[in-house]
């Protein structure tokens, strides 16, 4: 590894880390627990992660420049798995459950991702709603219009991360849209 590589891989862990911070705090809105009817414990909580996530490895996907060539995404990626991790040994599960249910909250997180992908690129625009509506709710979603308006959060969301800069992401900084009326 080259020494500007190694120079970048410890400037994007701690980016990965403000990267994380920023979009853990939008996750964790409390509108879309109240309002939005996502149930508010652990699946809920992981999935409102693992979609904001999926929203910011999107955006870093497309980036051709230093934040593809150092990791960045990788890191990002591991550092939610790492919270993960020490949230599950805080609450008391065991050594050797873990990392079963890490590996399983992994294989959730690639189904969401592919899920997402698929309904932001959809011409349907029932395809995404219905994805989230399995995901969010375990297909048993409060009302038909909730899925639907976090829909429109996630593109406009993708929207507006698409036109950050790579140097804001590099920076730490993520923007991310109004937050879905559910009235």
């Amino acid at each position: 590894m080259t020494l500007l590589r190694k120079f970048w891989r410890k400037k994007d862990d701690k980016t990965a880390h403000e990267l994380y911070l920023v979009l853990a705090g939008q996750a964790r809105e409390p509108v879309f627990y109240r309002d939005g009817g996502v149930p508010d414990g652990l699946d809920g909580r992981f999935d409102m992660l693992a979609l904001h996530l999926f929203l910011v490895l999107r955006r870093l996907s497309r980036d051709k420049g230093v934040a593809a060539e150092t990791g960045l995404a990788q890191q990002l990626f591991d550092v939610m798995f790492g919270d993960m991790d020490r949230s599950l040994r805080e609450m008391g599960v065991g050594d050797l459950t873990v990392g079963k249910r890490i590996r399983a909250m992994t294989e959730a997180f690639y189904g969401r991702v592919s899920a997402y992908e698929a309904g932001l690129q959809a011409a349907d625009d029932a395809q995404l709603p219905d994805a989230l509506a399995r995901n969010l709710y375990r297909g048993n979603p409060p009302d038909a219009v909730k899925p639907v308006r976090i829909a429109d959060y996630m593109r406009r969301a993708d929207q507006l991360l698409q036109s950050q800069s790579g140097e804001d992401l590099l920076a730490g900084r993520l923007s991310f849209p109004a937050l879905p009326d559910f009235d």
